[in-house]
C-alpha cells in the first residue's frame, strides 16, 4: 500500500484519478438505468434491450472515432462537444416518455456522443509518472474503474426503486456535468497534446494485443452487466438485497485490484484472472439467495479488477503514444458495447426464463472471457521485469503549457 500511497503523492496523480473517475462514473449507471426506466414504461425487458442494443452501435461507433478526433483537434474542444450532446440526449430519453423506436434513436445518439474520457486519461498517465510507476498506476485505475462499473448500478438500482427510474437517470446526468467539468478543467488535459495518427482508422486493432483487450474487455463487462441485471431481476425492482448484493461483488474486485496490482503480468496473467470471474459466476447461479449470491460474487470480484489491469498494461506497451488514444478508444468501446448488450441479452433470457437466464449469458460470457486469453497467450506480452509504457514515436510530442 505504501507504493500506492507515494503514487498518488505524484503531482496531479489525485486529482486526475478522482476527475475522470467522476467523468466517468454515470456510464456505469446509464446502461442498468436504461433497463429499469425502460422497462417499467413499456412493461418489457425484451424493448429495453432493443434500446441498449442501439446505445451499444452508436458507442461503438463514436470510441475510435472521438478518440482520433483528440489527435486532430485537442481533447478539450472534443470533450466540451460530446459532453454538451450526451447530457442533452440523456436527459431528453429520462424526461420524455415516447414509442420504443424513438427511444433507439435517441439512444444511438447517447451512444455515439460518449465523452472519449478513458483513452483521454490513459494516454496522459504516461505523462505523469515514471515507466516503474505506470503498471502500479494502472492497477490503481483499474480498481477505480471498478467502482464505476459495479457500484454505479448499486446507487442505480438504489435510486431508480426506491425513488424512481427517471431519478436514477437524472443523477447519472448531474454526475456527468459536475464530473465532465472536473475532467475538463484539470491542467494535465489542456497540457499534454496527443499527435496526429498517421495510420487509418482501426488499423491500430491489428496489433494483437490492442485485438485481444478489446475482446477480453467486451467479454468481461459483458458478463457483469448480465449480473446485475440478474441480481435486480431476482430481488425485484423493491428489492434492497439487489444493492447489497452488487455493493458486495464490487467490495470483491477493489481488494483483487489493490491486492494483485504489483503481481508480474506474464502471459497467462488475463486468463488466469478471468477464470477466477467465471468460476465465481459459475458457483453464483447455483443458488440465487442473497447469501449465497453475495460469497460467490464476491470471488468472481476478485478477477475483474486484475483482468482490467492486464488489459490497459499490455495495450500500453504494445503501441506507439501517437496510437494510445486510438487504442483505448477500441477498448473502450468494447466495454461499452459488453455492458449494452450483456444487460440485453440478460433482458431478453430474463423474460424468456426468469432471472436464472440472465445468470447464464453471465456465465457464457466469462467462460468465453477465460477461454480467448488462454488461446491467445502467444499474443499476450510478458512484461515481466519491463515497464508498461508506450513505444517512442518518431518524432518529438510537444506539451503545450496548460
Amino acid at each position: 500500500m505504501s507504493s500506492y500511497r507515494s503514487l498518488l503523492a505524484a503531482p496531479g496523480v489525485a486529482r486526475i484519478i478522482g476527475a475522470q473517475l467522476v467523468a466517468r462514473f454515470p456510464f456505469g449507471m446509464l446502461s442498468l438505468a436504461f433497463l429499469l426506466h425502460i422497462e417499467q414504461v413499456t412493461g418489457s425487458y425484451g424493448a429495453a434491450g432493443l434500446v441498449l442494443a442501439a446505445t451499444s452501435i452508436g458507442q461503438a461507433i463514436a470510441g475510435p472515432l472521438t478518440s482520433r478526433w483528440m489527435g486532430s483537434w485537442g481533447m478539450r474542444k472534443v470533450l466540451v462537444t460530446t459532453l454538451v450532446v450526451s447530457v442533452v440526449v440523456v436527459s431528453t430519453i429520462a424526461l420524455v416518455e415516447m414509442s420504443v423506436p424513438l427511444y433507439m434513436v435517441l439512444g444511438f445518439f447517447a451512444g455515439i456522443s460518449t465523452p472519449p474520457i478513458q483513452p483521454a486519461v490513459r494516454t496522459i498517465y504516461p505523462k505523469m509518472v515514471t515507466s516503474q510507476q505506470l503498471t502500479p498506476l494502472f492497477s490503481l485505475d483499474a480498481s477505480a474503474q471498478e467502482i464505476i462499473w459495479v457500484l454505479g448500478p448499486v446507487i442505480t438500482t438504489f435510486v431508480s426503486t426506491q425513488v424512481g427510474t427517471v431519478w436514477g437517470i437524472m443523477l447519472a446526468v448531474v454526475i456527468m456535468v459536475v464530473g465532465g467539468i472536473w475532467f475538463i478543467a484539470s491542467p494535465e488535459v489542456g497540457r499534454v497534446r496527443i499527435p496526429r495518427s498517421r495510420r487509418k482508422v482501426g488499423q491500430v486493432l491489428a496489433k494483437p494485443p490492442v485485438l485481444l483487450a478489446t475482446v477480453v474487455g467486451f467479454l468481461l463487462i459483458g458478463a457483469c452487466s448480465a449480473i446485475e441485471a440478474g441480481v435486480v431481476a431476482t430481488f425485484g425492482h423493491d428489492g434492497l438485497e439487489a444493492g447489497i448484493v452488487l455493493a458486495i461483488f464490487s467490495v470483491g474486485s477493489l481488494a483483487g485490484g489493490l491486492a494483485l496490482g504489483h503481481v508480474p503480468i506474464g502471459p497467462w496473467a488475463l486468463a488466469r484472472r478471468m477464470f477466477v470471474v467465471f468460476a465465481g459466476v459459475a458457483l453464483a447461479a447455483l443458488f440465487l439467495n442473497a447469501w449465497w449470491l453475495a460469497v460467490t460474487l464476491f470471488i468472481a470480484g476478485i478477477g475483474i479488477a486484475p483482468a482490467l489491469a492486464v488489459l490497459f498494461a499490455i495495450v500500453s506497451s504494445s503501441v506507439k503514444f501517437s496510437d494510445t488514444a486510438e487504442a483505448y478508444g477500441w477498448v473502450g468501446t468494447g466495454q461499452l458495447i459488453g455492458a449494452a448488450l450483456g444487460s440485453a441479452a440478460a433482458g431478453f433470457l430474463i423474460d424468456e426464463s426468469g432471472p436464472s437466464g440472465a445468470f447464464w449469458a453471465a456465465i457464457a460470457l466469462a467462460l468465453v472471457g477465460f477461454v480467448v486469453p488462454a488461446l491467445g497467450k502467444r499474443w499476450h506480452p510478458d512484461l515481466r521485469g519491463r515497464d508498461a509504457s508506450p513505444l517512442a514515436d518518431t518524432e518529438p510530442v510537444p506539451i503545450q503549457p496548460s
